[in-house]
């Protein structure tokens, strides 16, 4: 695009209706292939977002009353528009945020996934009947929605979160202020134009496009916001989880991951290597629950290095929309700039770099490197690029204490043919997920997705945010 004259400028969606920022102001979005402009975002203001907090307050009134019926429909006429728009989506998944091709499908169909999925919870918000000591009482729970559920999305996976989020806090009878990355605006237009379309009512779902660290805290920080829904750093998190105690905003939160794998001896390279590539390599490794660090038993621990590494070097970086593709741009300068010091620092305290290492163009080839010690920056600390770190363990014992040796908690995964080590590791790994014999990056809508430690708090997916985002009170009838 030659200068601004193409590009398209996003509007808040609040209350039903399309605005633009209370200050006028609109920030520019890049497209993180070649830093072009992509388009301008509203920049939202606190005053923005108390109106979009003041509108799903007041819709709240009459959304929380619709029946099972209504939301499921609602939620499912999303779904089949989603379908019809599927171009349109996919487009802005690779030009916004350059996902590969087969990131975005597998995103979109995920996505749908999820739209529907949350549909089924309509009909799940049920108390129970309690006994009483009391002669004569009829005692009962009821289970009700909170009231408004502020969303905040990352720039990674923002269908998947979108619809995942948004869906399972409207199904219960909740209504939702969002606040996406500011890295990701667009996804969430399109998604607030399809809700629209829907025949979703006006105020049930709001978004507020602009800088989260502006704006983030007129959001949790409001006295009307019920519940908060965060993903994205730990960094971030913790601030949010300060904010949500202070006012005793219930919260869940989905931070960052240095998730680990094991690879036993008796593991089969063969099924092993493509899913160790995947968990590391998809999206660049601009996934919390990407395998950063992978611990190898020694005796196939060279064979490993050498397979690895030879994948590593095929790995597809062309045309995002070729399938072949898998690596994609860093998504910001800052972020690149994170990724190099990693691997610099790395390098100059002794790592060897068995694979990659460089950056072509905004993307890091995928990056393996060996003789990681504990003075690396990469050794503790998230980069959030494809670089993996692999250390050779001389047992399974070794390797679990390594795993374990982590302020995060979020994914996992073990290698092995023995079941009885395989269990040991999942009930004994400090991780909200464990995958045996799979990769970490896994995701389905009705499974408890989070972590532990500075990896976050609570769970998502249908059941588990069914319980969260809604409360329980206690009825008595004197007969």
């Amino acid at each position: 695009m030659d200068g601004h004259t193409d590009i398209k400028t996003l509007e808040h969606f609040i209350g039903g209706a399309w605005v633009g920022a209370s200050g006028g102001e609109t920030f520019e979005v890049l497209n993180p292939l070649d830093d072009s402009h992509y388009v301008h975002a509203a920049k939202g203001t606190g005053a923005d977002v108390r109106a979009a907090v003041a509108a799903a307050k007041a819709a709240f009134t009459n959304y929380k009353e619709t029946t099972p019926t209504e939301r499921e429909r609602w939620l499912l006429r999303i779904a089949e528009i989603m379908e019809a728009r599927q171009k349109d989506l996919i487009d802005c998944l690779i030009d916004e945020i350059g996902s590969p091709v087969q990131k975005a499908m597998f995103e979109f169909t995920k996505g749908l996934t999820m739209l529907r999925a949350a549909a089924g919870m309509c009909r799940n918000v049920r108390g129970e009947t309690i006994p009483s000591d009391r002669p004569g009482t009829f005692s009962m729970s009821i289970r009700e929605p909170l009231g408004v559920v502020a969303v905040i999305t990352p720039f990674n996976v923002p269908l998947i979160k979108t619809t995942r989020l948004v869906a399972n806090a409207l199904a219960v009878g909740n209504t939702v202020v969002h606040l996406p990355s500011e890295m990701a605006p667009h996804l969430s237009i399109l998604f607030a134009e399809i809700v629209a379309e829907a025949g979703v009512p006006a105020g049930a779902y709001n978004v507020v496009t602009g800088l989260g660290v502006e704006i983030g805290d007129d959001l949790t920080g409001h006295a009307d916001v019920d519940f908060v829904t965060f993903t994205g750093s730990t960094v971030v998190g913790q601030h949010i989880n300060e904010i949500c105690a202070k006012n005793k905003t219930p919260a869940t939160l989905e931070l960052g991951g240095k998730s680990a794998t094991l690879v036993m001896a008796d593991a089969d390279l063969d099924t092993v290597m493509p899913l160790a590539a995947r968990s590391i390599f998809m999206f660049g490794g601009q996934a919390c629950i990407g395998s950063s660090r992978f611990y190898v038993e020694r005796p196939i621990y060279n064979e490993f290095v050498k397979r690895f590494s030879m994948i590593a070097g095929k790995v597809g970086m062309g045309d995002l929309r070729d399938p072949a593709t898998v690596i994609a741009p860093i998504i910001s300068q800052r972020q690149r700039q994170r990724v190099k010091d990693h691997i610099a620092d790395a390098v100059a305290k002794g790592a060897h770099v068995a694979a990659g290492g460089a950056f072509e163009g905004n993307r890091c080839q995928p990056t393996l490197l060996t003789d990681v010690s504990e003075t690396m920056t990469v050794c503790k600390t998230e980069t959030f690029g494809p670089v993996t770190s692999i250390y050779p363990i001389d047992s399974y014992e070794e390797g679990l204490e390594k795993a374990n040796d982590s302020e995060y908690g979020l994914s996992s995964a073990i290698f092995t043919k023995n079941i009885d080590r395989a269990f040991h590791f999942a009930r004994n790994i400090n991780a909200g997920m464990c995958h045996i014999n799979g990769p970490t990056i896994h995701d389905e809508a009705h499974v408890p997705f989070g972590g532990n430690g500075e990896s976050g708090v609570g769970r998502e997916g249908t059941d588990a945010d069914l319980e969260a985002m809604t409360e329980l009170k206690w009825v008595t009838v004197q007969l």
